[in-house]
């Protein structure tokens, strides 16, 4: 792509042009249900009592511009990243040798471990495991190529979100590049905006909601007696703020599969569930409050939270985290698939040293494919006395290339460049071992774009993207068979290039879709 069409984009937008826009985006996103809540920092909780307010959700003015050769290859490894992690999860033995250390100073892994071992020792009711990912990654520019290549920033495992709004964005940008004829001008004039293209299908609610499908369908019939309808329930946070998004993923499963779906307020797990003592096969049957005399059986539990140390906040929700991992529902994810998904997996798994983790999981996979997936990993050290990792972290000449990653989901969680040192210093020794050091991506430097803010607020400038690629997994944990393996649907978000953290959720980027060069 000419250098000088990318440093131009996007057009410059008068007064006039960028009012017309962000009041064609606001009316669209409230029509098609583009919008969050708003954070209480926006709309105190006097002003808004009972929570009937909603805003457009964080997104950008236009869509940004992406190497099609990242993103198709993202797309074509999805559903080999499935696999590796499907692999990871049904390998207990080496889950616990690699969570070994963490064990001993983390406390939400060491809680969720040993949810899993009170279960291991009851015995597992459901053998079956769902995974809805979504694998992150960012173009990076090396000094040695002029092409772009591909590099992981992390694999979700639990609650990878923003699957029903991310489609929406995409149709915002494609309606706004192919307005009909006589409609007024949404964008000013630039090849890339007037070549016809749009931004790539996205079907992620379609995948995703198929993956839940999958896994309702494979439960089979009812294990209660007598026997109960079935239905797939919701796990979802107090007062959250991404609800139209969960909804639009709720949509697609109620009136395109026909199956009734949920939503159950994780503190509310060990009121409105529970599990027959006299029924060996632990059935998890949910009684609506809404309707005290019907009864379903949970055929599937999607967590939208407890991805979080913060989602635990008294005993009672780890024993209704135990209370469903025991139960026969299938569950997205079970306790090991979400431990699976902590950064030191990642971090092994990128080992160049020492015993080929990758290999002996994707044992069968062609050489060429094994390639590729190294090929996206990011080099990536623990904090070991002596090490590598430890010496690049200390040293401030060498840290400002790096991120320190614990091992949690969600934004606002990692240490930057040359705040490692001191933060290091700041804590027990015997703490590093909770962190990995991962090599900074050096995204294309040029890139810019204009973001509309949930309070309205327009901001412009150089932004740094990341990708994410959705997949659906359905497999038995107890041999390893898959049933269900599919790729399918991306999230674009984009953040000033000043800003370390990227999550929508907590703030620091907006959503967006791309266009391929």
């Amino acid at each position: 792509m000419d250098d000088s069409i990318y440093s131009s984009y996007p057009p410059h937008l008068n007064p006039a042009q960028q009012e017309y826009l962000v009041t064609t985006i606001k009316d669209w996103a409230s029509q098609n249900g583009l919008v969050v809540r708003p954070s209480p920092a926006l709309i105190s909780q006097e002003s808004n009592p009972h929570g009937v307010l909603a805003t457009n959700a964080p997104v950008t003015l236009f869509p940004s511009l992406f190497p099609k050769s990242c993103f198709e290859e993202a797309k074509a490894l999805q559903t080999v990243y499935n696999q590796l992690y499907a692999a990871i999860t049904c390998n207990e033995e080496w889950i616990e040798k690699v969570m070994e250390d963490l064990i001993d100073v983390d406390d939400f892994v060491s809680n969720l471990w040993k949810v899993h071992l009170a279960v291991k020792k009851e015995g597992y009711a459901q053998t079956l495991s769902l995974g809805l990912y979504r694998s992150d990654y960012m173009p990076n520019i090396s000094s040695n190529s002029k092409d772009p290549s591909l590099k992981q920033v992390e694999f979700n495992t639990i609650a990878s979100s923003f699957g029903g709004l991310s489609s929406l964005v995409a149709s915002l940008h494609s309606e706004l590049l192919t307005s009909p004829p006589g409609h007024p001008i949404s964008y000013p004039p630039h090849p890339m905006l007037t070549s016809g293209q749009t931004p790539p299908e996205n079907t992620s609610v379609e995948t995703l909601a198929a993956g839940l499908a999958a896994a309702h369908n494979a439960y089979g019939g009812s294990k209660s007696s007598p026997a109960l309808p079935s239905c797939i329930l919701f796990v979802i946070q107090e007062n959250e703020r991404n609800i139209f998004d969960q909804l639009a993923l709720f949509k697609q499963v109620t009136k395109t599969h026909k199956i009734p779906v949920f939503r159950l307020l994780s503190s509310e797990i060990l009121n409105h569930t529970s599990i027959p003592s006299s029924n060996p096969s632990r059935p998890l049957v949910y009684t609506p409050p809404h309707s005290l005399s019907t009864q379903f059986e949970a055929t599937t539990v999607y967590y939208r939270c407890f991805y979080a140390p913060t989602d635990y906040k008294s005993e009672r929700d780890w024993e209704a985290r135990a209370h469903l991992e025991r139960s026969a529902a299938i569950k997205c994810p079970t306790v090991l698939n979400q431990l699976a998904g902590c950064k030191i997996v990642q971090q092994v798994l990128a080992e160049t040293t020492g015993t080929d983790h990758l290999s002996s999981f994707m044992a069968g996979t062609d050489a060429n494919t094994l390639a590729r997936l190294r090929e996206t990993f990011a080099p990536q050290f623990d904090l070991s006395a002596g090490g590598r990792g430890r010496e690049l972290a200390l040293n401030p000449e060498t840290a400002v290339n790096y991120v320190l990653k614990p091992q949690r989901e969600g934004g606002g969680n990692n240490i930057y460049k040359s705040a490692i040192p001191d933060f290091l210093r700041s804590i027990p020794e015997g703490d590093w071992k909770r962190w990995i050091l991962m090599e900074l991506i050096t995204p294309p430097p040029n890139a810019k774009n204009v973001a509309l803010r949930s309070d309205g607020e327009v901001l412009g400038g150089h932004v740094i993207g990341e990708l994410g690629i959705y997949g659906t997994i359905l497999w038995d944990q107890a041999g390893g068979n898959i049933l269900h393996n599919e790729q399918g649907g991306w999230l674009m978000r984009t953040k000033a290039k000043d800003v370390n953290e990227g999550g929508v959720a907590s703030g620091f980027s907006s959503l967006d879709s791309i266009l391929l060069f």
